[in-house]
Formats: C-alpha cells, sequence, structure tokens
C-alpha cells in the first residue's frame, strides 16, 4: 500500500521508510506556534521540563494577535509574559504591536511555511499551512511546551478523505463556499482525526487564499490537517515570501483513502452555516426569508487576506453600509492593512460607513471589537459559530464568504451579491 502526502510527510520526519494510518511516531518539527493566550500556559509547563533553553530559536513562533492591541490587564500581563521569554530565549520570530498580524496569515506571508514542514501550534486553525503543502496541525499548550523544548512531537498517523475538486467556480465562489459545502455535506465530525487531501483540476481556479481558507477550516469538520498538492502557483506564492528550501511530496498512485467525494466547483451557490455548528449549511437561495442581521465582520485568519478585501470593496464601493448594521472590517496582517490603503480599498469601506480595525483575532472568539449582545445576528467570515462564540449566548453567528458578508452588510439581511 502508498502513503498519502500526509503520510510522506510524517514518514520522513519521523525518520522512517513507511508509516500506515493509526501509526504511534515521534516526528522533528519544522515550527512550533504559539499565540498570546496559548503561549503563557506552554510557558508554565516549560518551566517543568529540565532544560535551560528552546530546542531552536529560529523555529518557534509566537504571535500576539488574539487580544492585541491589549484589551484589559489580563491581556496585557499574558503579552508581558510572552515579550519577556521571547526576550529570554532570543527568539527570532516574535510577532508584537507594530509587526503584528492574524497568525495563520502571518507565518505564510513572511515565509515560515513552506511545504513539506511539519508543524505544530497551539491554536486548532494551524492546518492552515497545509495550502502550502505542509503538513501542519494544532495542538494543547502542553504539546506547544514539549516541542519548544525538544523540536519533536508525537502523532497517531492518520488516514485519509480524498477531495477531488472539479469544474471552474462562478465569481463570487471562493475557498469559503467550498469549504462549508464540504463541512456541510460530511459534517463537523466527518473527517474526525483524519486528513483532508485536496485534488483534481479544480484546484487550478482557486488563488492561495482560497487554499488557505479551505485548509484552514479542516478543523471545523474534525480534520487533522487538510492539504493541497504543491503546484505553480504554491511554488510562486513561497518564492514570493521567503527563501527557505522546500519539499514537494506527492501521494502514490495506491495511496488509500477511507472515503473519496467529488465535488464540482461549477455547481456550489454562496452558502452560509447557519447557528450553531459550521455543518448547518444552506445556499443563499433556500434561506427563503429575510435573515435581519446587525453586524457583519470581514476578517479573521480565514478571511482577512487582501483578495477577500477586494472582493467586500467591490460590493461596497459607492454603497453603503446598512442603516442597522455595524461593518468590521480586520485586514490579517499590517502588510495586507498597508496594501489596501494603497489600493484605495480602507477608503472604500470607510465611506460606505464601515470601520477598519488593526489586524487581530478581535471578535472571532468573543474577545473585543466587535461583542454581540442577547438577541444579535451577525453575519461573519470568522471560522467558528458556537454558541456565544462572538459574545451573549443568544446572539447568533452566520458564517460566510467575504462577498455574501458584504452584500448582508449593504442590504441589512443576509444575500449573496
Amino acid at each position: 500500500m502508498g502513503m498519502t502526502m500526509t503520510q510522506k510527510i510524517l514518514a520522513d520526519h519521523a525518520g522512517l521508510e513507511k508509516v500506515e494510518a493509526g501509526q504511534l511516531i515521534e516526528a522533528k518539527l519544522d515550527l512550533v506556534l504559539g499565540n498570546d493566550i496559548t503561549t503563557p500556559v506552554a510557558i508554565n509547563v516549560m518551566e517543568g521540563i529540565n532544560k535551560k533553553t528552546v530546542f531552536d530559536k529560529d523555529k518557534i513562533a509566537l504571535v500576539m494577535d488574539h487580544f492585541i492591541p491589549n484589551k484589559d490587564i489580563k491581556s496585557a500581563e499574558n503579552c508581558k509574559i510572552c515579550r519577556e521569554f521571547a526576550a529570554s530565549h532570543e527568539i527570532s520570530n516574535y510577532f508584537d504591536v507594530g509587526k503584528m498580524g492574524i497568525e495563520h496569515a502571518l507565518l505564510p506571508e513572511s515565509g515560515l511555511t513552506v511545504a513539506g514542514d511539519c508543524i505544530i501550534g497551539a491554536d486548532s486553525h494551524t492546518c492552515t499551512y497545509g495550502a502550502l503543502g505542509a503538513f501542519s496541525t494544532g495542538v494543547g499548550s502542553t504539546d506547544m511546551a514539549a516541542g519548544m523544548a525538544t523540536g519533536k512531537a508525537w502523532f497517531k498517523v492518520p488516514s485519509a478523505i480524498k477531495f477531488v475538486l472539479t469544474g471552474k467556480p462562478g465569481k463570487w465562489i471562493s475557498g469559503k463556499d467550498v469549504i462549508l459545502h464540504i463541512i456541510g455535506k460530511i459534517g463537523v465530525d466527518g473527517a474526525l482525526y483524519r486528513s483532508m487531501e485536496f485534488t483534481g483540476d479544480g484546484i487550478q481556479y482557486l488563488n492561495m487564499d482560497d487554499r488557505f481558507t479551505i485548509a484552514n477550516m479542516a478543523i471545523e469538520a474534525g480534520g487533522k490537517n487538510g492539504i493541497f498538492p504543491v503546484d505553480d502557483l504554491a511554488i510562486e506564492y513561497m518564492k514570493a515570501h521567503g527563501s527557505r528550501p522546500y519539499k514537494v511530496y506527492e501521494a502514490d498512485e495506491d495511496a488509500v483513502y477511507d472515503e473519496e467525494y467529488v465535488i464540482d466547483l461549477s455547481e456550489l451557490k454562496p452558502t452560509v452555516s447557519f447557528p450553531h455548528l459550521p455543518e448547518n449549511t444552506k445556499t443563499v437561495d433556500e434561506i427563503g426569508e429575510k435573515i435581519q442581521v446587525q453586524q457583519a465582520v470581514i476578517g479573521s485568519c480565514t478571511n482577512g487576506r487582501i483578495s477577500d478585501l477586494r472582493i467586500a470593496a467591490e460590493i461596497i464601493r459607492g454603497k453603503k453600509i446598512a442603516d442597522n448594521v455595524r461593518c468590521i472590517v480586520i485586514p490579517a496582517t499590517q502588510k495586507i492593512y498597508l496594501k489596501a490603503l494603497e489600493e484605495g480599498l480602507i477608503k472604500d469601506f470607510i465611506e460606505a460607513g464601515a470601520i477598519v480595525s488593526t489586524p487581530t483575532c478581535g471578535p472571532c472568539l468573543g474577545g473585543y471589537m466587535g461583542i454581540l449582545a442577547a438577541g444579535e445576528r451577525c453575519v461573519s467570515t470568522t471560522n467558528r459559530n458556537f454558541v456565544g462564540r462572538m459574545g451573549h449566548i443568544e446572539s447568533e453567528i452566520y458564517l460566510a464568504s467575504p462577498a455574501v458578508a458584504a452584500a448582508s452588510a449593504v442590504a441589512g439581511y443576509i444575500t449573496a451579491p
């Protein structure tokens, strides 16, 4: 039996010729990631490990993004812990106010993630980097601590599901619609601890931002990771954003998959995930009623990249945000923010009546910059719509693409462009 892309990466990092699904391995790590919420816990754990410093100061990334700029005393204290740890251990890749960004947009942009890497991060959406052909997965803070100390992690080799993407998507169909469609099809536990491996000729029509979005939300289907083959577009992206060497792994012809799904991208329609699970999906034309919203959020590690902002601005430009809607736009990194400024996108948003935030996770996890009150509804480009995720337990979140979020902000109710 052959191996999947994920299995080949794990075998190589474990120093083994072959691995099989269910096998326990110890693999070397190329990057260990933490943020301002998870890193203080990991630092506390690491203090109990009999090792004076980290395994490699260049292979650890600490990104202050969830409550940055600090929203209260506790968040300030957490960042201080991270800041002092980064200084004392001379961590090369420490990102704070001024050079910050949402971690899963920032690290690929900074050239820290490339094809063939084995990456863990104390954040569930670390699976984002599979868009570049890396194995990346979220872990707890204890595993992050062990990774920082030893440069290794234990894994159970996952089995895989193959998603064959065919056809060319329509104008307003993005990676968000693709992954929401898939999650609606297989459920939030449909890929539990399995690798979601994407292939097919339809991939050529997905830009890198689309692929990052799809890989990012693999965890919302329960996936251990999501991963794309490395094509010319991925190589072009890696060369444009860094100089680290990469390695391309390809699935064997006889690789074993638990299931296979064929998704015709040309048939997809703008899709929305209803409260309170990402699997509760409907296409916009299936809704059948005007669902009024009081807030629209365009941003996050899922959809705060430049192409997302361009799509939203194209729809909002020259119009006005509905009187009953608070529209919050959050560029995912400083570079994206600057690019949006240069292209006039920020002007478009502000003239329409939206506000633009500095890069932050902010409202996505109910942190700040857009908390919901009881009875309020938000259409959001974020990745989770659990009960109380963005504020009050009686509020509601509708997950959507930037196109749908922008159109809904203008209309005042959930709609497509």
